[in-house]
């Protein structure tokens, strides 16, 4: 089967599959340059109100596929970055699906995401001294940002692989689910995420990834898109909400 991204949407919940079974589902450097597109294309549908990002046939997703290396690996982290950011920028909640092997660029893409669901059994490493690869500084930053200077150089340092438990002690994973329960807890959250204000959801997506200058914007859109109003009138009727503010296509 040839490498791929594979898509759909249902429920207003868009997923997105890395399928490579032959390596693992590493990404090779035309699925690396296919995400930011799909992204954009998945971010601009108003019927989407959340992604997963999760891997084919037990794996997330094993890095990046090592024969795109053999010309440039300069290059290759370059389309691992643009993708990776493209991911972090999806105004969107996002969440990571990850059964199996979550390792090198399958890390990186995992840490972009707004939060790391984990089965029993899955392992995680950041591996670019195996390569001598000097990991880029937006990466490195995420990662610090997500389990802290002393585990982020850990996990750079070492390249050594850890379990979901442990990840989900240091922060890089926010729960972790028995072997077979993953898809149920992640279609039972991602139901949670789709019932909530967009509006919220993107305003703090925003603040939580330290920016600064937009806060007159959502004051102004919390004024004029009526979440507010809504939220608080079906907490007093005890009913649930009908939000209706959803995310500019552009701007």
């Amino acid at each position: 089967m040839e490498p791929q991204l594979v898509h759909s949407v249902t429920d207003s919940v868009a997923t997105v599959v890395i399928r490579n079974p032959a390596k693992r589902n590493a990404m090779t450097a035309a699925m690396w340059r296919a995400l930011p597109p799909l992204l954009d294309e998945l971010a601009a549908d108003p019927a989407v109100r959340a992604l997963v990002l999760t891997g084919a046939d037990g794996t997330f997703c094993a890095g990046a596929d090592i024969a795109t290396l053999q010309g440039s690996a300069r290059e290759a982290q370059g389309l691992a970055v643009v993708a990776e950011e493209a991911l972090a920028a999806f105004p969107k909640p996002t969440l990571a699906a990850v059964r199996g092997h979550c390792v090198g660029g399958g890390a990186q893409l995992a840490a972009a995401c707004d939060l790391r669901f984990a089965e029993e059994g899955a392992l995680f490493g950041v591996t670019p001294a195996r390569l001598g690869v000097v990991y880029s500084a937006s990466a490195t930053r995420r990662l610090v940002a997500l389990v802290g200077p002393a585990t982020a150089k850990y996990l750079l340092f070492s390249a050594e692989l850890i379990d979901a438990r442990r990840a989900l002690r240091t922060g890089l994973v926010d729960e972790v689910v028995p072997e077979g329960e993953l898809g149920e807890r992640v279609a039972e959250f991602t139901r949670i995420l789709v019932s909530r204000s967009q509006l919220t959801q993107a305003a703090a997506k925003e603040f939580a990834d330290g920016r600064t200058d937009r806060d007159a914007y959502w004051a102004g859109q919390a004024d004029a898109g009526g979440d507010t109003a809504e939220g608080v009138a079906a907490f007093l009727e005890r009913r649930q909400p009908r939000f209706t503010w959803s995310v500019p296509t552009s701007g």
